[in-house]
């Protein structure tokens, strides 16, 4: 860490200012143009997370082009004036005090030997119960799940939400179909606390 750097993300905010106006390749991209490395940064964060311990070296390299991306989003928006970075962080800011209430308002979580576990649990049950009061509008048990999604992850997100909503999820799993028999690995995974997205993606690591 380099404490003595002067306001390091208000000198990249400047640098990236002066590249958006003087760089004819960043002049010229958008939201859509930018999605593709928005997507190749965050896979390319995933391959560092997926040593354990990451090097931390590398993270670092890694959250910055992530920090990029976030900016350069933010930019556009704000060129065209609907948002930018600071509306981005109140947003967020906004969002984490009134999800966590425990921490923020005047409810408390269990404290207190042996309690961890059901303290994580609970505050995870809160999460999930305030994020489904804000998107109480949802017409679909699939809406604001992206369909780009790895399918091992959107099945484990529309199964949580199926969980949630109080419909039972059945799965055949001797089918001869591969996509129900994945879907009971995930059913599977869910009941034994693994991801099975993770769990997949280190699979294969170790055959590498």
């Amino acid at each position: 860490m380099h404490d003595a750097d002067p306001e390091p993300l208000l000198v990249f905010r400047a640098v990236m200012a002066r590249l958006r106006a003087e760089c004819p390749w960043k002049r010229e991209q958008t939201h859509r143009s930018l999605a593709r490395y928005l997507l190749e940064e965050t896979y390319e964060t995933l391959e560092v997370l997926d040593v354990e311990p990451p090097d931390d070296a590398h993270l670092a390299e890694e959250l910055g082009d992530l920090l990029l991306q976030v900016y350069f989003h933010a930019a556009l928006a704000a060129e065209r004036g609907a948002f930018d970075l600071d509306d981005v962080a109140r947003g967020i800011i906004a969002k984490m005090v009134r999800r966590n209430p425990h921490v923020f308002g005047e409810e408390r979580s269990g404290e207190g030997p042996g309690d961890e576990e059901r303290t994580a649990a609970a505050v995870n049950d809160r999460w999930q119960r305030i994020k489904a009061e804000e998107k109480a509008d949802r017409a679909e048990l699939d809406d604001g799940l992206p369909s780009a999604l790895p399918a091992l992850l959107y099945a484990d997100k529309l199964l949580d939400r199926l969980e949630r909503s109080g419909r039972r999820v059945g799965v055949d799993e001797g089918s001869a179909d591969v996509g129900e028999r994945l879907l009971a690995l995930v059913v599977e995974a869910r009941v034994g606390g693994v991801d099975a997205e993770q769990a997949l993606r280190a699979a294969v690591r170790r055959r590498l």
